[in-house]
């Protein structure tokens, strides 16, 4: 090629000079790296007279040679060439960021338990600007989206009934048989449907209606409001005066909350008829199965439940809306943003579910 880089060596009356010419790419540099830090040492000067084109590559070359040489061997260069080299320069001058210090491990754990009690704060505080956010909303009821309350019942609910109906069956067989098995042995596989009734209504019902609204509607939360933040929508919704949390985050957090009771009794009744099932081939008409429900199991025990699938359906959709809000920038903070809903999403709801055991068990519920 015309413009490939070459290296002379020549004498002039102040001693040995170094010459270079045509284009001093990553690819020239590369080639001539040893040679022209080789030929450097003892020499008067670095001509760059011909160098045609220098890229930052190229001119870490020069930089590097003209250490060898000595301060001012590299003359004669053109204009861009004296650019770029003074554009390196700088760079390489500039102080470097200090590696961050390794903590002993006593020090990480509590850097760690500190990250951990900001983060809890911070999602108190969320929570406690959604609830102010709806009081606010109860005396002007003209700052709920309507359309987008509707929007989101219809994707969070509807479109979700055909997958709790479908697990709230297998869930019903599954019970149905594990529970049969040891039953069996005592001759007592007629109380199945009180077992199966008792722990779809009361923990099983809610708590995988509320792990269906996390992996579905938490995550869409989340890469949503992500996807706004990252392009600086959320930012141009403030910078006008208009307030995210009752135009993005209110519809979204009530939506969550109306469609998780009626999430919840699908699926428990969708597993009740799955348990039914298994009761007719075991040879136990319906109408037994049916007195054996209206026996043992309670309207409280079905409130209760339904009572935890509104607290559910509330933390969730707060959980994935922070967690699109909080998204970072960068190619992968919505990924992170949805990962994070769903996993904060399921273990937010074990965590009250045990809460609700306790206080239903101190209540005598």
């Amino acid at each position: 090629m015309a413009d490939a880089a070459t290296l002379e060596m020549r004498e002039d009356g102040a001693g040995k000079v170094v010459a270079l010419a045509g284009r001093i790419d990553t690819a020239a540099a590369a080639r001539l790296w040893e040679g022209l830090l080789a030929e450097a040492r003892g020499s008067a000067a670095i001509d760059l007279a011909a160098v045609t084109a220098l890229d930052t590559t190229g001119a870490t070359l020069l930089l590097s040679a003209e250490a060898v040489a000595g301060p001012g061997a590299l003359r004669n260069a053109g204009p861009p060439v004296a650019a770029v080299l003074d554009r390196v320069r700088a760079a390489l001058a500039a102080p470097r960021p200090k590696p961050e210090p390794r903590l002993p491990p006593l020090a990480l754990v509590g850097r760690a338990a500190v990250r951990a009690g900001r983060g809890l704060l911070d999602s108190v505080a969320f929570l406690g600007e959604v609830i102010a956010t709806g009081l606010l909303t109860l005396l002007r009821p003209g700052r709920l989206r309507w359309r987008e309350l509707l929007r989101h019942l219809d994707e969070a609910g509807t479109r979700a009934f055909p997958l709790a109906v479908l697990l709230g069956v297998l869930l019903g067989v599954i019970l149905a048989f594990q529970s049969a098995i040891p039953l069996r042995r005592f001759g007592a596989e007629v109380f199945v449907p009180n077992l199966v009734g008792i722990s779809l209504l009361r923990e099983l019902g809610p708590l995988m209606a509320g792990v269906i609204l996390a992996g579905r509607t938490g995550s869409a939360y989340a890469a949503e409001l992500g996807t706004m933040t990252v392009n600086e929508e959320v930012a141009a919704l403030r910078i006008m005066g208009i307030d995210p949390m009752a135009l993005l985050v209110l519809p979204r957090v009530l939506a969550g909350m109306l469609v998780m009771p009626v999430l919840s009794l699908l699926l428990t009744l969708a597993g009740l008829a799955g348990m039914a099932a298994i009761m007719g081939l075991f040879g136990f008409p319906l109408a037994t199965v049916s007195q054996q429900l209206r026996g043992f199991v309670a309207l409280s025990d079905l409130l209760g439940g339904l009572a935890k699938a509104v607290v559910f359906g509330l933390a969730i959709a707060a959980i994935g809306c922070r967690a699109g809000l909080g998204a970072g920038s960068g190619p992968r903070a919505v990924g992170d943003a949805a990962t994070g809903a769903v996993v904060g999403g399921i273990v937010a709801i074990v965590v009250l579910d045990g809460i609700f055991a306790v206080a239903y068990e101190r209540l005598g519920l």
